[in-house]
């Protein structure tokens, strides 16, 4: 696979990123494993942009990595600086399956209560209402209305 091509804005804009990451991949003195390849590619699908640490003092062996890595795994090549490699690859948007039945989740509310002798402060409550319930004006918690019930008559009508 060829890695990905980028301009020098699109370039900068990544190594920008990158600075404050910790390395998340680490080469050791075996050097470029089937191992390494593929918990690289696991970093990249989860992260996008990340640091690999070379624990090499050859700068030609890092280099090389640095090219295998980016044309093995489609990556965009970011930067090389010392024995840190900083490689970018768009991240794959999960499709999320949206549930139409699903109904709404519990919600936390915080009621204050007003004493009735003055000067005293207001007491703060959080109450936790569940989808099918709903928060009276009072401060109590009831259960919602249920719907009502339509017909099969009425349901193959419309």
């Amino acid at each position: 696979m060829p890695q990905i091509q980028l301009t020098p804005a699109q370039r900068k804009v990544h190594r920008a990123e990158a600075h404050h990451l910790n390395p998340v991949v680490m080469i050791g003195n075996d050097g470029l494993t089937d191992a390494v390849k593929k918990e690289t590619d696991g970093a990249l699908n989860a992260h996008g942009l990340i640091k690999i640490r070379v624990f090499s003092d050859d700068r030609i062996a890092r280099e090389a990595m640095f090219q295998t890595l980016a044309e093995e795994l489609n990556a965009a090549p970011i930067q090389h600086i010392g024995k840190l490699l900083v490689l970018w690859r768009p991240k794959v948007e999960k499709e999320r399956a949206v549930d139409e039945d699903r109904m709404a989740g519990p919600r936390d509310f915080k009621v204050l209560k007003y004493s009735k002798r003055s000067g005293q402060r207001p007491e703060v409550k959080t109450l936790r209402v569940l989808g099918n319930q709903r928060l009276t004006a009072g401060g109590n918690v009831k259960r919602a209305k249920p719907k009502p019930k339509v017909s099969l008559k009425k349901r193959s009508q419309t």
